[in-house]
């Protein structure tokens, strides 16, 4: 059997997602954007990239985390108040739900993150959105880690080639 860690290296250097979520700034944030790639593991769970840029970091303070969580509804018709509350289909508390995801650490504007799920799958997370909040998760407010403003939002959906712009 494949080790996890080539299992993973092959999975990315295909370098094709099988979902992908372009991620967009409020009126707040409008220099705010990236994308999220999502990567189905055929031994179950999802490898979450993130490119994030134009994150309101200030010389003051040029590094920042911020939240990111998977929503429920795929709705990201500005202000986002329509992406309805964290994807949580097995009703835990929070930092529990299934769309909890690790913070974003910037630096001047710009994140990037990887990581491994084992919670989800594609299919669990095809049609709702990804979420950037304005304030870092404290993993312990219910019911949703008091992460502040949603500041980006994206669309999950299925992967297209055609869809990629260089």
């Amino acid at each position: 059997m494949e080790s996890y860690s080539s299992l993973f290296t092959n999975i990315l250097q295909r370098n094709t997602p099988d979902a992908i979520a372009w991620i967009t700034g409020a009126s707040t944030s409008l220099k705010l954007g990236g994308m999220v790639r999502f990567y189905g593991i055929p031994l179950g769970g999802i490898i979450v990239n993130a490119e994030i840029y134009g994150l309101p970091d200030t010389e003051s303070a040029p590094s920042n985390f911020y939240a990111m969580h998977i929503h429920e509804v795929g709705n990201c018709t500005p202000p986002f108040d329509q992406t309805g509350s964290h994807y949580n289909p097995t009703k835990s508390p929070h930092p529990m739900h299934a769309g909890d995801m690790p913070p974003l650490l910037s630096y001047a504007g710009f994140a990037w993150s990887i990581f491994y799920d084992g919670r989800l799958r594609i299919d669990d997370i095809l049609n709702r959105s990804i979420i950037i909040h304005s304030n870092r998760d404290d993993f312990t407010t219910q019911p949703s880690g008091d992460a502040g403003q949603k500041i980006g939002c994206g669309v999950i959906e299925p992967f297209h080639y055609e869809k990629i712009l260089y």
